[in-house]
C-alpha cells in the first residue's frame, strides 16, 4: 500500500492530477481506515477544485490521528476548503485549532484571516496579515518599516489628532 501511495503522490505532483485522484480514490476504498491515504484523497480532490468531494476524505483523516505535518496540512486544506465553500464557521473553528496546534504555522494564519474577513471580521484580518507581513517579509521596503507595520496592525481605526 505504502508504494501505490507514493506512486500516486508522485503523479500528483508531475501534474497528473486526474490520474492520481483515481488512484488515491481506490486506495481509500481499499483501505477506508488508513489516514494518510484519506489526506492524501482529500488533497487530490481539492487539487482538481472539487472541495465538496474533498471534505469527507479531510474530515475522516483527521479522526482517524494524523500526526506531524500531515495533520498541519490536513487542518490548512480542511478550512481552506470549508472557506471556500462558504463554511464560514467550520472554518474558522478548524483554523482556531490548527493555530493552537501550530502556532508557528504562517500558512494557517494567513487562510484564517481570509476566513476573518469573510466573516467581516475585517480588523482581526488585517491584523493578522500586517503582522505576518512584517515577520516575515524579505522585501527591503518592508523591513524599513516593519515596526511601523506592527505598530499599527492592530490600530487601524485609531484618528491621530
Amino acid at each position: 500500500m505504502k508504494e501505490q501511495l507514493e506512486y500516486a503522490i508522485a503523479k500528483r505532483n508531475e501534474g497528473k492530477r486526474e490520474e492520481a485522484n483515481e488512484l488515491l480514490v481506490q486506495l481509500a476504498k481499499e483501505y477506508p481506515n488508513d489516514a494518510q491515504v484519506n489526506f492524501h484523497c482529500a488533497w487530490s480532490f481539492d487539487a482538481l477544485g472539487k472541495e465538496t468531494e474533498a471534505v469527507p476524505y479531510y474530515e475522516k483523516a483527521l479522526s482517524q490521528g494524523l500526526k506531524g505535518e500531515d495533520l498541519e496540512g490536513a487542518i490548512l486544506g480542511l478550512g481552506s476548503t470549508y472557506r471556500a465553500l462558504a463554511q464560514y464557521q467550520k472554518s474558522q473553528e478548524t483554523f482556531l485549532k490548527g493555530m493552537k496546534l501550530f502556532p508557528n504555522n504562517r500558512a494557517i494564519q494567513v487562510f484564517y484571516a481570509m476566513t476573518l474577513y469573510n466573516l467581516n471580521q475585517h480588523h482581526e484580518a488585517m491584523e493578522i496579515l500586517l503582522k505576518s507581513l512584517a515577520e516575515t517579509s524579505n522585501d527591503p521596503a518592508i523591513i524599513s518599516y516593519k515596526q511601523a507595520i506592527e505598530f499599527y496592525s492592530d490600530k487601524l481605526d485609531t484618528k491621530w489628532e
